[in-house]
């Protein structure tokens, strides 16, 4: 386990989208299953080293049906006091009226994990310190004295994540929202950290890399440590050539492919003959191989 900058130990533990899943990425070339658990159980480790809450800001599983098999891994390697608010891939139709049908509503009645009065998926806040009225109400597990919100949305910093985004930034949010010195948000699965007058604001991020864009991606969890309202990266341990970009580039040849016989078609198109007639003439200017042409027939006959 990664030693600390201090050692004060956690008020909580700040873990983002885990996306819990049985197949596998197209990007992953690793055991995705099996790295996903050693992450999760690294989580738990540190859990047990801070005796200390688990925060999770919502996309417990990256489908709101998971397998019974899926949920009783989930139970086996998910930290102890764990608490979650409801993610758009945790509802089904990404509707909280739904929840009863989902994989986190079962572990929940299970007693597995603790649903937050938090802010679900589509959701607004409505009142403060929703995670810290919903904890002092349980005597097992640990108080956080701060006002703090748990909430899925997708918020960013600087850079627009995609054009045209209509999601707040993390430093409007901050701004809007000022009784809580806490956020933590999920959907965003890149990690960050905003500050504005005393009060903090985080995304984690996702706990596994799923898409080749995250191939430089480190994925984190924070330690948060409420007497001075600050965080501190504790780095999941990864191996870089676990995710890759070889399918992005064997699509990008396809398509390089695909554009040439279409331009190569368009040059032997003749508008008087019909569809069979033309396919006849572009297979005999191009020289297509006759395995080739049985194919095409065939897939155009079924």
């Amino acid at each position: 386990m990664k030693r600390t900058r201090t050692k004060e130990k956690a008020s909580s533990i700040l873990c983002g989208d885990l996306h819990l899943r049985t197949d596998t990425p197209t990007c992953r070339t690793d055991d995705f299953e099996a790295t996903q658990w050693k992450k999760l159980d690294f989580i738990s480790e540190l859990q047990r080293a801070h005796g200390c809450p688990v925060l999770c800001p919502g996309d417990l599983f990256h489908h709101w049906r998971p397998s019974p098999y899926l949920l009783s891994k989930t139970m086996e390697h998910l930290p102890d006091q764990f608490y979650t608010v409801y993610g758009n891939h945790d509802l089904p139709q990404h509707n909280i009226n739904e929840q009863v049908k989902c994989g986190i509503y079962t572990l929940k009645q299970a007693g597995v994990l603790k649903v937050l009065s938090g802010v679900h998926w589509g959701q607004t806040p409505t009142k403060p310190s929703m995670v810290l009225n919903h904890m002092r109400n349980d005597p097992d597990y640990s108080v956080l004295q701060r006002r703090v919100l748990v909430w899925h949305i997708m918020t960013y910093q600087s850079k627009k994540p995609w054009p045209g985004i209509k999601s707040p930034k993390a430093g409007g949010l901050l701004r809007k929202y000022p009784d809580y010195d806490l956020i933590l948000t999920g959907d965003n699965h890149q990690a960050f950290v905003e500050n504005h007058d005393g009060r903090v604001l985080v995304n984690p991020g996702s706990m596994m890399r799923q898409s080749a864009g995250q191939i430089d991606f480190k994925p984190r969890v924070y330690l948060y440590y409420e007497k001075t309202n600050t965080v501190e990266p504790i780095f999941l341990p990864i191996e870089r050539s676990s995710v890759s970009r070889t399918h992005i580039e064997r699509s990008q040849e396809r398509d390089v492919r695909i554009g040439a016989f279409i331009e190569k078609l368009q040059g032997t198109w003749d508008s008087g003959l019909n569809f069979e007639a033309n396919l006849e003439e572009f297979f005999k200017a191009n020289k297509i191989s006759k395995p080739v042409e049985q194919i095409t027939y065939k897939a155009i006959e079924s």
